[in-house]
């Protein structure tokens, strides 16, 4: 297996992807979430842009999980630390091969991918009934570092 970067002849399976990833977040969230059509446009400004890329699991061709990597800059706000995050935008490993591995090294991929970019941590999210995404993170190094709470108007 490789990671390496995705580029326009992974877009197909990346859609496939995307779709495994958008079912998982209608059933956490459908108040929020529909399973959408990712058109090369959205890909197209992945790869152009200077801050964020795809990393992709690919094994003999295939791409069985990608990691959507973003480098941001703190706000500049009086209270924060000028500090730069890698943050995950989404991530997602085929369902059939889950549990091999393959989200380690995607995370690894991401933490070097922030490392060289000069990044002071890296920051996802996770669907608090997404239990097994949590232990997941949380074996990764990652820890709880605010809640985000919302309302129904």
């Amino acid at each position: 297996m490789l990671i390496r970067l995705a580029n326009m002849d992974d877009i197909e399976q990346l859609r496939h992807l995307y779709s495994e990833l958008e079912i998982d977040a209608v059933k956490y969230q459908p108040e929020h979430f529909v399973v959408g059509y990712r058109n090369n446009d959205f890909f197209n400004s992945i790869f152009e842009s200077s801050n964020q890329d795809i990393l992709v699991a690919d094994v003999d061709g295939t791409v069985i999980g990608f990691s959507h990597v973003m480098i941001l800059k703190q706000k500049n706000i009086a209270c924060l630390k000028p500090q730069t995050a890698v943050y995950i935008q989404d991530m997602v490993v085929l369902e059939c091969e889950r549990s091999k591995g393959i989200g380690t090294l995607l995370i690894d991929a991401s933490k070097e991918y922030g490392k060289r970019r000069g990044a002071d941590f890296i920051r996802t999210e996770v669907f608090p009934k997404n239990i097994d995404g949590m232990r997941f993170y949380e074996r990764s190094g990652f820890s709880e570092m605010m809640k985000t709470i919302e309302c129904q108007l």
